[in-house]
């Protein structure tokens, strides 16, 4: 059996696009042990630094585990759970419209690490009272501040 691990992420920039900052919590409900981590990017978008603390998480697992990943962006849980990203690969990297895919380094990245993990993807509302969603938002200012 796998390990379990909750994630939280969030990311964000300001301007948009301008200084980026991107947050994760991994707890460990067997072990009880909670972890932060974050960084941030100059130049970037709102949806990078989303990406960005998805894969930072799940980069940071040393073996494969199951995850329930929580997120403040429909855009990084729809991808998966509307099967968005699936949809892209087929379609060669192309939008429903036929545009490319924007942050396409970023999604294949996520893919690969996916298909190592068994993740589930939970959304959560930002700035409504989740703890751990909180604790993230602070941790993206941080951050950006620390650029």
């Amino acid at each position: 059996m796998r390990p379990h691990v909750i994630i939280y992420t969030d990311g964000g920039a300001s301007p948009n696009p301008g200084l980026g900052g991107w947050a994760a919590i991994l707890y460990s409900p067997a072990h009880d042990k909670e972890r932060e981590i974050y960084g941030g990017e100059h130049d970037t978008t709102n949806n990078r630094m989303e990406l960005t603390a998805a894969i930072k998480a799940l980069e940071a697992l040393k073996t494969p585990c199951d995850v329930d990943l929580h997120t403040d962006s429909s855009y990084l849980q729809n991808a998966f759970v509307k099967r968005w990203l699936y949809n892209w690969k087929r379609k060669g990297w192309k939008t429903s419209t036929g545009g490319d895919v924007l942050n396409r380094d970023l999604w294949e990245r996520l893919d690969e690490l996916t298909h190592i993990h068994g993740v589930k993807w939970h959304w959560v509302k930002g700035h409504s009272g989740d703890e751990r969603n909180n604790r993230c938002d602070e941790l993206v200012h941080i951050a950006r501040n620390e650029l």
